[in-house]
């Protein structure tokens, strides 16, 4: 599906005129605030190469799926109704070596807004430092981003 962030006047104007453009009929559908950033999914799949390099029992990849299950898939039952009536009915019953591997293809961050996945990367980040693990801090203005958007959060 289409999809752009619109976060300046002049943004929103461009996107009036594209609706006005559109031929009839067409869904709109839209979410307040603004999609995960690209900053934010480097950095969870850094956190994932370094965690796997120093456990050394693990890939990147299954760490990703085990957080997106234990971290990820609480925030998205929270927040939204249909995807808990669809994780429940589908994946919930599942054992968890089969919810993992349905985490291959569930819309878990990708379908997160920044504050969701600023949420994640904090459950994520405090897990591992509790465990004793070395991460990379975030790049300072990815880290300035994200105490603003948890600020919100708290607000």
């Amino acid at each position: 599906m289409a999809h752009r962030i619109i976060d300046t006047d002049h943004g929103r104007d461009e996107f009036v005129v594209l609706l006005g453009n559109l031929k009839l009929p067409f869904t709109v559908e839209w979410v307040q605030g603004r999609d995960r950033t690209r900053d934010q999914n480097a950095l969870q799949l850094l956190w994932a190469t370094e965690v796997a390099n120093q456990l050394g029992d693990r890939t990147a990849d299954e760490l990703q799926r085990d957080w997106k299950l234990r971290h990820g898939v609480p925030i998205l039952r929270e927040e939204s109704a249909q995807f808990r009536d669809t994780y429940d009915r589908m994946i919930k019953p599942l054992g968890y070596e089969q919810k993992l591997e349905a985490m291959r293809i569930v819309d878990v961050t990708s379908a997160m807004t920044v504050r969701q996945m600023v949420r994640f990367l904090d459950a994520v980040q405090r897990e591992c430092l509790e465990q004793g693990l070395r991460l990379t801090d975030p790049d300072p203005a990815l880290a300035s981003y994200q105490h603003r958007y948890r600020a919100k959060a708290a607000a």
